[in-house]
């Protein structure tokens, strides 16, 4: 069965782990976040190495290490984390970019458009804080 509407694997992880992170008194580390989503810590580390290059992240080596935000949870949204992942969500011209359109009106109705336009305004006003 298709989906019509999906984010990338690492744009969920990204987002999943970072709320774990909020919500964690205590440094945790990829293992943990690994095992709480059920996901490849090889992939989950690429994530992570991502989110700390953008500057959503620190890190902490050594046994008792890991990761904790780099910014309070109120002030990070979901569309930050998704960014840092994916780069801006950017509504342009034919949703399958075609350069030359056969018909006079697009046969999507601008559907996905403002399915874009309202997912990209749905994760800027969601901040990690609501969900910790």
């Amino acid at each position: 069965m298709s989906k019509v509407v999906t984010i990338s694997e690492a744009a969920s992880l990204a987002i999943h782990a970072v709320v774990l992170i909020a919500s964690s008194d205590k440094l945790i580390n990829v293992n943990q976040i690994a095992d709480a989503t059920a996901a490849s810590r090889n992939h989950l580390a690429k994530v992570m190495q991502r989110l700390g290059k953008q500057g959503i992240v620190t890190s902490s080596r050594g046994p008792t290490g890991g990761f904790k935000l780099k910014r309070p949870a109120n002030e990070l949204t979901l569309y930050d984390i998704y960014e840092s992942i994916e780069g801006p969500i950017e509504i342009q011209g034919c949703p399958l970019e075609r350069p030359i359109c056969p018909f006079d009106k697009c046969l999507m109705g601008g559907i996905i458009h403002r399915v874009t336009h309202d997912l990209k305004k749905y994760l800027q006003a969601e901040t990690i804080d609501k969900y910790i």
